[in-house]
C-alpha cells in the first residue's frame, strides 16, 4: 500500500532560518571600507544601502521614509490610514528636498496676508511665489509678512523685483545666483514668465549634507508606499507621488490576489513589488502569470511580531523563502530583485539574506526602535522603549484599513502581536551600525559587492550547541 502521508514527511524540505546557518570566511582581497552596498530594490530603482523599512504603522511614515532615503535606503509608507493621509505622507517625502520643486504651492495676488500666513504655517514653507493667470508676478517671504496687517492683500506687500532662472539651470549655477543676490528661493520660469518650478537654498544644502541619498530621476527622494491588491483607487492615487508601489498582503500566491494585481499593474507607472511569497512555485507563477512585476517580497511568518507560523502552522522562513525564490528566478533567467522580509535581527542576518540571493532586506523591528518611527516612546524600568505592533495584531485589525490584508471576514483570529522594543536613538545611528556590520560580514566572505556575495558566500549549518557557543559565554557581562 502506498504511504502517501509518510511520503510527504520524507520529501519535506528543511526550512532553514537565520539562526540555523553561519557565513563561512573566504579568501579576502577587499577591506570592509571599500565594499560597495549598491543594489537594486526594483528593476528600475537602485539603493545605495540595501535597507527597506516595512509598511507598518509603528515603523514607516513620512519622517522614516525621508530619513532612510537620505541614508541610501527606501521607506515603504504604511496603508493603515485613509488614501488621503497616505498620499499626504508621500507628498511630504517628495517635498522634503529636490533640486527643482515641480508641485509648487502658490498664492494669488488678491489673497489676504492672513490666508498667506495660514498656508505658510500649514505647509511649513517660509516663502511662496505669487501667480496670476499662470504667470509669476511676485514672491511673498516671511520678511514681507512679519509685521504686515493681516487684512492687506498679497499684492500690497509681495516682493516684485524678481530674480529667476530658466529650465536646465545646474546646481552650481543656481548656487551662484542665490549667493550673488542673497536670496533663498529661485523661481524657474519660461519665456512667458510662467512658473515651471522652484529651487531653494535649503534643498541645495541638503543634497550636500546627504551624499548617499537615493533619488528618482526628477531629483526627489525615492519613496515607496503599500496598498492592498484590492484597492485599485489607492494605487492610482499613490502612483502620482511614489516611485514604488508594494502590493501588501500576507499570502500573495492566491488566484483572487493575482487577478486584482493585474489591474494595478496595468493602471500604474510606478515599479510594482508583489508579495509576500515563500515558495519556488509562487515565484514561477508570478513570472508566468503576471507581466510587469518589478520586485518580489519574500518570507511568511518570520517577523518578530507575526504569529502566523504559530497560529496557522503555516509559513516560509525568510532565509528559506529567499533561496527558493532566487533560485527559481535564476532558473527562469529573470532578474527580478528579491526583498527578504522578516526575522532579521542583526547585520549578520542581513548578510546571510543577501548571500542567499536577496537584493535588499525589509525590516520592521530594527527600524521601529528609531526616533523617526511613529510608535510612542515610553519609559519602563528606567529604560526607553517604542511601541511596535504587527499589522495582523488585534489592535491594528481594529482599524478597518487593515482588514483586507488579513481577510477578517474569513479569518476571525489575529496573526500578530503588539509590544515594545528597546529604543536605539536616531536612524543615522542604527543605519550606520547595520552598514558597518554588513560590510564586516561581506569582508569575511571576501565579497566586494552584493553580486559577488551571491557568488562567493558559503554557508555552514549550526547545531544548537554551536549556536550557543557562537554567543558570548563563560563570562560575566556588565548590566
Amino acid at each position: 500500500m502506498t504511504s502517501v502521508f509518510g511520503q510527504k514527511l520524507r520529501e519535506a524540505n528543511v526550512a532553514l532560518t537565520f539562526r540555523d546557518v553561519i557565513l563561512l570566511p573566504g579568501w579576502v582581497e577587499v577591506e570592509p571600507k571599500d565594499i560597495d552596498l549598491k543594489s537594486n530594490v526594483t528593476l528600475n530603482h537602485k539603493l545605495n544601502s540595501p535597507f527597506v523599512s516595512s509598511p507598518m504603522d509603528t515603523v514607516t511614515e513620512a519622517e522614516m521614509a525621508v530619513g532612510l532615503a537620505r541614508l541610501g535606503g527606501v521607506g515603504i509608507l504604511h496603508r493603515n490610514c485613509s488614501i488621503e493621509d497616505q498620499v499626504k505622507m508621500a507628498a511630504t517625502v517628495k517635498r522634503a528636498e529636490s533640486l527643482v520643486i515641480r508641485d509648487v504651492i502658490t498664492l494669488r495676488p488678491d489673497q489676504t496676508i492672513r490666508e498667506a500666513v495660514d498656508l505658510m504655517q500649514k505647509q511649513q514653507i517660509s516663502g511662496l511665489p505669487v501667480v496670476e493667470k499662470g504667470k509669476l508676478i511676485g514672491l511673498l517671504t516671511g520678511r514681507d509678512v512679519r509685521f504686515a496687517d493681516a487684512d492687506l492683500k498679497v499684492c500690497d506687500v509681495m516682493t516684485k523685483k524678481l530674480v529667476t532662472a530658466k529650465e536646465g539651470v545646474t546646481i552650481d549655477e543656481a548656487k551662484e545666483i542665490l549667493h550673488r543676490n542673497r536670496i533663498e528661493k529661485l523661481p524657474i520660469v519660461d519665456e512667458e514668465m510662467k512658473l515651471r518650478g522652484l529651487i531653494t537654498f535649503k534643498d541645495i544644502m541638503l543634497r550636500g549634507q546627504f551624499p548617499n541619498a537615493v533619488r528618482s530621476e526628477d531629483g526627489r527622494l525615492l519613496c515607496g508606499a503599500a496598498t492592498s491588491p484590492f484597492d485599485l483607487e489607492r494605487a492610482k492615487q499613490l502612483d502620482r507621488h511614489v516611485d514604488i508601489i508594494v502590493i501588501d498582503v500576507s499570502h500573495f500566491h492566491n488566484a483572487n490576489v493575482f487577478r486584482a494585481t493585474r489591474k494595478i499593474l496595468d493602471a500604474v507607472k510606478a515599479d510594482v513589488v508583489v508579495g509576500n511569497i515563500g515558495t519556488s512555485q509562487a515565484a514561477e507563477d508570478i513570472v508566468t502569470k503576471l507581466d510587469g512585476v518589478a520586485g518580489v517580497r519574500v518570507g511568511i511568518g518570520s517577523g518578530s511580531i507575526c504569529t502566523t507560523s504559530e497560529v496557522a502552522k503555516a509559513g516560509s522562513p525568510t532565509l528559506y523563502a529567499t533561496s527558493q525564490v532566487a533560485d527559481k528566478f535564476r532558473e527562469l533567467k529573470v532578474d527580478i530583485p528579491v526583498i527578504a522580509d522578516g526575522g532579521i535581527r542583526s547585520a549578520g542576518d542581513i548578510a546571510v539574506a543577501l548571500a542567499a540571493g536577496a537584493s535588499a532586506v525589509m525590516m520592521g523591528n530594527l527600524f521601529a526602535r528609531c526616533k523617526e518611527a511613529p510608535g510612542n516612546l515610553v519609559a519602563i524600568g528606567g529604560q526607553y522603549y517604542k511601541q511596535y505592533r504587527g499589522m495582523g495584531s488585534a489592535s491594528a485589525m481594529s482599524k478597518r484599513y487593515s482588514m483586507d490584508r488579513y481577510s477578517i471576514p474569513s479569518k476571525g483570529i489575529a496573526e500578530g502581536v503588539e509590544g515594545w522594543v528597546s529604543y536605539k536613538g536616531d536612524l543615522v545611528t542604527v543605519v550606520q551600525e547595520m552598514t558597518e556590520g554588513l560590510k564586516a560580514s561581506m569582508g569575511y566572505a571576501g565579497a566586494k559587492n552584493i553580486p559577488e556575495l551571491w557568488q562567493k558566500a558559503k554557508f555552514a549549518m549550526m547545531t544548537s550547541a554551536g549556536i550557543e557557543e557562537a554567543k558570548p559565554h563563560d563570562v560575566m557581562l556588565p548590566g
